[in-house]
């Protein structure tokens, strides 16, 4: 089963997003991208659903310094952001992230982007 890890300071769509996945993915939340780098210490996702607008840290941040350690570059990184224009997607894109979902998000539109993006 595919490990997701889901980053965002908002319990909310920490809670949303998780009962949208759990029935088909191992599901870890965390509110900051500190514990996410946390928890990679220890556990590799396949995938990581990640905030973009997040205090101490943003995703783009956080995307930049997950692309410069080798164990932690290949990850599959999906921003999720509740501000989607074309700026915020070109810098999210150019920086690694293998794609965009808006919030809020829909059940069914999550499930298929993490589908095509495990495969």
């Amino acid at each position: 089963m595919s490990t997701i890890f889901i980053v965002d300071d908002s319990d909310t769509n920490l809670a949303t997003a998780e009962e949208a996945l759990e029935d088909l993915y191992n599901v870890m939340t965390m509110p900051s991208a500190a514990k996410m780098f946390e928890l990679l210490e220890k556990i590799s996702p396949n995938l990581i659903l990640l905030d973009i607008e997040m205090p101490e840290m943003n995703g783009f941040e956080a995307l930049e310094k997950l692309k410069l350690n080798a164990s932690w570059a290949k990850i599959s990184v999906i921003f999720l952001t509740g501000t989607v224009n074309t700026d915020i997607e070109k810098k999210g894109l150019s920086l690694g992230a293998v794609d965009i979902i808006s919030k809020p998000f829909s059940k069914p539109v999550l499930l298929e982007k993490i589908k095509a993006h495990l495969q």
